[in-house]
């Protein structure tokens, strides 16, 4: 979450007169994250996200994310409902660009990650998996490896040189990936951006998930790759053993991994430090001037790309 475009309450009041959700009482927007704009938004009716969408996303897609969202409440998952207007749209428009409302989830971020967290997360991340096997939505991943070399591509001629001492690596990182990519392994709809920022807890109980715009079709190890790596590592970007088995070991008691996706995740981990790794370098090399956005270090993934090409993950989940 962000706040790239800026409104008012004037013009906010004139876009909730569409809504059935009462008065406007507040609103607020939310620096966290770096993709979307964000508002917190209370009304006489309660409390609601507004979100904006800018950058990546894609207009095409924005059915996909409401429906998709829509499947997993019918399916009993715990995540943020869509809002239509009076006349039965979800995505609007605000100052020119999408929107969507979005109920709002009970309960917050984890700022201290323990076992116990990463033990719901697996099951969490799993239950998707299991909730979306067979579903006919489709979104391909925008993201995906075919896609790593435009970006470095992309940052590689940036005018800013204060992260060139890397570039060299990351090319023969990803000709090492291209190489040895898993195939054949299996898949469906994914998160594909299970952070911390994105789960929310209350009294140490999983109580929500959000932002489901990164959402698409890939393996789902690859899914669970992305999250150990950003819920598993501790400040000093050493992989933690005991919670990379509670976030393995959650997963498994909803969805098994099969002896292939296992023997994948080396080189799943790797590829998904990269993917971080080079979005978070595109993000801060290319960030718009004045927006209200907390910006990622990328050289946290460097580092833990380079744990994993150092150290064999199997001696940490055995």
């Amino acid at each position: 979450m962000a706040v790239y475009t800026k409104i008012n309450k004037k013009l906010l009041i004139n876009f909730l007169n569409n809504y059935s959700l009462g008065k406007l009482i507040s609103f607020g927007g939310i620096q966290e994250g770096v993709e979307n704009s964000n508002y917190k938004i209370i009304t006489t009716s309660g409390e609601y996200i507004l979100t904006i969408f800018e950058k990546r996303v894609k207009e095409r897609d924005l059915p996909f994310f409401v429906n998709l969202t829509k499947h997993l409440i019918n399916k009993k998952f715990k995540c943020p409902r869509p809002v239509s207007n009076k006349h039965g749209k979800y995505i609007n428009k605000i100052n020119n660009k999408s929107c969507l409302i979005n109920s709002f989830l009970k309960g917050k971020k984890s700022n201290i990650i323990k076992n116990n967290h990463c033990l719901q997360v697996g099951k969490e991340i799993a239950r998707i998996h299991k909730k979306m096997w067979r579903c006919n939505l489709f979104r391909k991943n925008d993201l995906s490896l075919k896609e790593w070399d435009k970006i470095y591509k992309n940052i590689r001629y940036s005018k800013n040189k204060k992260y060139k001492f890397i570039f060299e690596e990351i090319n023969l990182e990803l000709k090492f990936l291209k190489k040895n990519w898993p195939i054949h392994l299996p898949s469906g709809i994914i998160h594909a951006d299970v952070f911390p920022d994105n789960v929310f807890f209350y009294k140490n109980k999983f109580s929500g998930m959000i932002d489901f715009y990164f959402a698409c079709n890939d393996f789902f190890a690859y899914d669970l790759a992305i999250s150990i790596n950003a819920w598993c590592f501790n400040r000093k970007n050493i992989l933690d053993k005991k919670k990379t088995k509670s976030i393995i070991s959650g997963y498994q008691k909803i969805r098994k991994l099969s002896k292939l996706e296992i023997k994948a995740m080396p080189i799943l981990l790797r590829g998904a430090a990269m993917r971080f790794l080079l979005t978070r370098l595109n993000d801060i090399l290319y960030n718009k001037k004045n927006a209200l956005v907390k910006m990622k270090n990328p050289l946290e993934y460097h580092s833990i790309l380079i744990f994993h090409k150092k150290n064999n993950f199997m001696n940490y989940i055995n």
